[in-house]
């Protein structure tokens, strides 16, 4: 078991999504960053793990399916990590092509919003490589306007301008994602539990009440150690999951260079500091 353990990173993104790296450059990467267990799990989608699992031979780090649905319902905003499912699932196909009508439309919003609100334009060219993206986020948008000059930087064209527009009936709710990931045999996950919507922190009572009710609709784990996360959030989501049982999961959220995480950032050195619940969800994928 210690041997299939090591340096575990279970949460990155490829241009798939909103990362910056192929499938193929992220796998070479992983290899070099000395990881052993490692997952992508792409904003609703899975056609990177599709792409690298072919890649994969028995000496190289072992890989899960995953995914990563951006949620929201009438308490807030989370994001639910799925693994190990089946890709090919009735269930998950659904929920990965609800994901990505609502991205279309919220690209394509989005771009009328930057027109009408401040007449910000882009080359045709420009627009239709964007909208034929798997998944177009506000950071190819954000790229696009540092590019002809709106802004100076990728995340202050996010903050200043494209977070301005809000969508508020546009959603996958999270118990639809859990229930999902659950019907297509793969395991719940709660992504960085204590972040809301943009600066929130989530805390305390609160946040053992949300963890609660998204357990009610089938949640299994909690991601608790994160490239984000201080000493003390570890230590709380990980007597969260101690106290429920749950499983822990590691990740740096790794995104390229579209976020200054560097790959296997998770805050978990070493083998001896991994804890149960982390060891429990390894042992579901090694043979």
């Amino acid at each position: 078991m210690e041997d299939g353990l090591r340096k575990v990173d279970l949460h990155m993104h490829t241009a798939v999504s909103d990362g910056t790296d192929t499938p193929e450059e992220l796998l070479t990467k992983v290899k070099g960053a000395g990881i052993s267990f490692f997952s992508v799990t792409d904003h609703d989608a899975v056609r990177a793990g599709q792409l690298i699992r072919p890649l994969l031979s028995e000496k190289d780090p072992r890989f899960i399916p995953g995914v990563e649905f951006s949620c929201r319902d009438e308490t807030g905003k989370c994001h639910i990590l799925g693994y190990g499912f089946d890709p090919d699932h009735a269930a998950m196909q659904g929920l990965i092509k609800h994901g990505h009508d609502l991205r279309m439309q919220k690209a394509a919003a989005r771009l009328d919003f930057l027109k009408s609100e401040f007449g910000f334009t882009f080359p045709e060219e420009e627009i239709e490589w964007l909208l034929t993206l798997d998944n177009p986020g506000k950071p190819h948008i954000g790229n696009l306007m540092v590019k002809y000059g709106y802004a100076q930087t990728m995340k202050a064209a996010i903050r200043d301008y494209i977070n301005r527009i809000r969508f508020a009936e546009q959603h996958i709710c999270p118990k639809e994602a859990i229930e999902g990931i659950l019907a297509g045999g793969g395991i719940p996950v709660l992504a960085h539990p204590f972040y809301g919507s943009g600066d929130e922190l989530i805390l305390g009572e609160e946040m053992e009440a949300r963890l609660r009710r998204l357990m009610g609709f089938g949640l299994c784990g909690v991601e608790a150690f994160y490239s984000g996360f201080s000493s003390k959030l570890r230590r709380d989501a990980l007597d969260l999951a101690e106290k429920y049982g749950l499983y822990v999961t590691a990740g740096s959220d790794y995104h390229g260079a579209n976020k200054l995480v560097k790959l296997g950032d998770t805050g978990l050195d070493s083998v001896s500091e991994y804890p149960e619940g982390l060891r429990r969800f390894l042992s579901v994928f090694l043979p």
